[in-house]
């Protein structure tokens, strides 16, 4: 399930963020970074999507 907020990669490569949810699983609105470095607000389709990236959280080490 893609959620608002989430960042995803099109099928063309392009990386984009989720800015709304229009029909859960079919439509997004999102911003698209394109590989020129332009940014456009773009319809996008479930089938455009190759991947959604996941956040990990690293600790970093206590400072004495």
């Amino acid at each position: 399930m893609i959620n608002e907020g989430d960042k995803i990669k099109l099928r063309t490569g392009e990386i984009a963020l989720i800015s709304e949810v229009l029909a859960e699983n079919k439509a997004y609105v999102a911003e698209v970074f394109s590989k020129s470095g332009d940014v456009s607000i773009e319809q996008i389709l479930q089938k455009e999507i190759a991947s959604v990236f996941v956040e990990t959280e690293h600790p970093l080490p206590q400072a004495i």
